[in-house]
């Protein structure tokens, strides 16, 4: 029971919200390139884990691949309140991306219920 993780609509949110991150970040000072740098790692596990667990066949695995992508998100919805708060980007850009982000991981949970059954 392996899935594409490309016709996957979680996959492809997130891949669009890692891009919008590098975008963010990109704009980060010196002094700011470590929140910089963990912001794209937690981003970037997101669809990457999705898509690692597609290749599983038993739904367990797939779920565990779907935590670690949940865990991730946790991650970066942390380091957004943090840039935020330190008024490292457009408030109501950095706002949309965790409203995003909080939709991704509602779909997330979603899915993985969806593989219990």
């Amino acid at each position: 029971m392996a899935h594409n993780f490309k016709e996957l609509i979680i996959w492809r949110d997130s891949i669009e919200l890692t891009i919008d991150i590098l975008n963010l970040t990109r704009k980060f000072s010196s002094e700011e390139k470590s929140l910089g740098n963990q912001m794209i790692r937690s981003a970037v596990s997101i669809p990457s884990n999705i898509a690692e667990g597609s290749a599983y066949t038993t739904p367990k695995k797939f779920q565990y691949y779907l935590d670690i992508s949940l865990g991730s998100s946790f991650e970066l919805e942390s380091q957004l309140i943090i840039a935020a708060r330190l008024n490292l980007g457009e408030h109501d850009f950095i706002s949309e991306c965790i409203s995003r982000l909080n939709s991704i991981q509602r779909r997330i949970r979603v899915f993985r219920k969806t593989l219990q059954n």
